[in-house]
């Protein structure tokens, strides 16, 4: 009896794994096909990982130089073994990529899971890089042993999905990574309904399906039979068959790239996107081009369908992959496109990037800097041409990654310019409608100065606004932000051909009727009117607000808050706020309408009682109120409360 390793332990999964795993095992999705395109995948990024470490530590290889994918399907144990001669893992690694939730991104994923009833491995599996784990949905137990290059061990890893794995140290002769999936019954005989993954034409099938153009041949073996021949070539039938091995590759290792575009369907465009950047869904737009000159190259960038759940974050592995005579030498290369266009994937190959190039070399590369200028304007040519003439898949795509042009606009000064007329907006002009600064302009009366604005959680907030209704009766179209960065975006264009941005909640509202010599001789003489109102309102608010004013922009609400034109807005406060920046504050401004009937209540007090104490909680209230409809927290809610039910009990006398 052979004695067990000393070093093999048993461990738990995180708990967010088990749930995936769990999930996995009992079949959320209809296409268990997809696992071994994943595997396959992941085995590729693994021989591109030794690749390019290897082009400055050429030891890493151990003298092997021939890359390749291997596949052994065993009917007589149950198990389809995948074996690639990549990186491989160390035992830490093994541990922190596959048996902890720290580098798989399951705990996003089940977030992500939670949020869709009907969840897809088109939307899911590709997009959270748990690939690994999609194994587990064919099969009894899966075993992983890896053994990184320059370990003296390799490292065995094996789980039955039932929350916890075995991990020990072995020998493994070879570098590299070999899963064996020991298959559930369910997929070792097909049936009609499901396929037999060990059937050597199903596995070539859906290697040619979604792996033909991984560039490493995918090497198959398996037990050829067959019975002899008579002198004439005839099959003797009696005779016993002899058994031969055979290896056959079974993709075409063809770079994709390299064809003549004309010659690429849009399926084999698809699939080629969807292998080598693990997405289940296709992509929303590609640009497939071939410069020559002073620099020669090929690109093949596309634009995803769909965001990937860490892209707003520093987490991002954002990038295009670079290569050289179709050899990999760099992925997530960040210095060709800016940070904005951090959402786009492919890949730029030129004869004339070296083998050897390190990310410190790219950063004072010309050539790489004339590569990344042409990819830009391609791009956002491409985006131009789909605002254009498909405006729905525009704005399928703006869903997704509209912010990202809107955080470009505000800190990418040279590109702003290149970015306004890419941005859209919800606005009052139309309920569904999203509109472009252009777009506006073009609806403007010819005496409107400027482009109005308003902030707020959603459409539904920002139309209660108080300062929208002079705006709404008027007719005049108001932009609706709704992000935090539109703001900031606003701020950073500062106009829009020639015509300003304009806070319907900051500062004067810039109209001819409202700002007419006459309105506001009839402003100036309520002002001098209710002076000593005004001025009492103004004390017992000291330290809250910066002045009080008699508003023009309030039809039917009684008050509002507003900024002046020389500080932030208030909403860019509470946004600054939420980011712990609490150095800037906005000025506020109470505006009164003197047309409400509060505004007569309040003055009826102050000429019986100025000092009472009903005419400072209704100073107070007041206030209070027009924090709320800006969505600001009163600094005493209870205070607040009780005014108001004081309020609420005082009989009218």
């Amino acid at each position: 009896m052979s004695q067990e390793p000393i070093n093999k332990q048993t461990r738990e999964f995180q708990a967010e794994t088990k749930q995936l795993l769990d999930l996995m095992i009992h079949s959320i999705y209809t296409n268990k096909e997809i696992f071994l395109r994943e595997l396959i995948s992941n085995a590729s990024d693994a021989i591109d990982k030794i690749r390019f470490e290897s082009l400055t530590n050429h030891d890493l290889l151990e003298g092997q130089s021939d890359f390749e994918i291997f596949i052994v399907p065993d009917e007589s144990t149950h198990t389809l073994t995948i074996s690639d001669n990549g990186i491989g893992m160390t035992y830490d690694e093994v541990v922190e990529n596959i048996g902890t939730i720290a580098k798989s991104g399951t705990k996003s994923f089940l977030e992500k899971l939670k949020e869709k009833e009907t969840a897809t491995d088109n939307e899911l599996i590709g997009q959270f890089g748990v690939g690994f784990y999609s194994a587990f949905m064919v099969s009894d137990k899966v075993t992983l042993i890896t053994r990184a290059p320059g370990q003296a061990k390799g490292v065995k890893w094996q789980s039955s999905g039932d929350g916890t794995y075995t991990i020990e140290e072995v020998e493994k002769e070879t570098r590299g990574t070999t899963i064996i999936i020991t298959l559930n019954d369910e997929f070792t005989t097909a049936d009609g309904s499901k396929e037999n993954f060990l059937d050597r034409y199903t596995i070539e099938n859906l290697i040619k399906k979604y792996s033909d153009y991984i560039r490493y041949p995918i090497k198959m073996s398996f037990i050829k039979e067959e019975k002899p021949k008579d002198e004439e070539g005839k099959v003797i039938e009696d005779a016993p068959a002899t058994q031969t091995v055979e290896v056959r590759t079974l993709n075409s290792m063809t770079p994709l790239w390299t064809r003549n575009k004309n010659d690429i369907s849009a399926e084999e465009y698809h699939t080629f996107y969807k292998n080598l950047f693990h997405d289940w869904e296709d992509p929303l737009k590609l640009i497939h081009s071939k410069a020559e000159g002073t620099v020669e190259y090929t690109s093949l960038l596309f634009i995803p369908s769909r965001a990937p759940f860490d892209l707003y974050t520093q987490k991002s592995s954002s990038g295009i992959r670079l290569y050289s005579k179709q050899i990999f030498i760099m992925d997530n290369c960040q210095d060709l496109l800016p940070e904005y266009l951090r959402f786009v994937k492919g890949l730029v190959d030129s004869p004339d990037f070296s083998l050897n190039i390190s990310r410190e070399l790219l950063q004072h590369s010309k050539q790489l800097k004339l590569i990344g200028k042409n990819l830009e304007k391609s791009v956002l040519k491409t985006l131009e041409n789909l605002l254009t003439n498909e405006r729905p898949t525009y704005e399928k795509f703006w869903k997704e990654f509209g912010k990202a042009l809107k955080v470009g606009a505000y800190t990418d000064f040279q590109s702003r310019d290149k970015l306004k007329d890419l941005l859209l907006f919800s606005s009052s002009h139309a309920t569904e409608e999203l509109t472009t600064l252009h777009d506006y302009i073009e609806r403007m009366s010819e005496n409107q100065k400027v482009i109005y604005y308003a902030t707020g959680k959603d459409r539904a907030s920002v139309e209660r606004l108080p300062q929208m209704e002079l705006l709404k009766e008027k007719g005049i179209e108001v932009l609706y932000l709704y992000d935090q960065v539109d703001e900031f975006t606003i701020d950073a264009l500062q106009e829009y051909k020639e015509k300003k941005f304009q806070s319907i909640s900051r500062g004067e509202l810039n109209l001819d009727d409202i700002d007419s010599p006459e309105a506001k001789k009839d402003t100036e003489a309520i002002l001098k009117e209710n002076e000593s109102l005004i001025k009492a309102i103004k004390e017992h608010l000291k330290g809250k607000i910066a002045d009080v004013k008699i508003s023009n922009r309030l039809k039917s609400s009684a008050v509002c808050l507003v900024s002046d034109d020389n500080g932030i807005s208030l909403s860019m406060e509470q946004i600054l706020s939420e980011m712990n920046n609490t150095m800037y504050k906005a000025s506020r401004i109470l505006e009164l309408n003197p047309n409400h009937d509060v505004f007569t209540v309040l003055k009826d007090l102050h000429e019986a009682t100025p000092d009472s104490e009903a005419f400072k909680d209704y100073c107070d209230l007041l206030y209070v109120q027009a924090m709320l409809i800006e969505g600001l927290l009163p600094e005493d809610p209870i205070s607040f409360a009780n005014k108001v039910s004081n309020l609420m009990a005082r009989k009218d006398k």
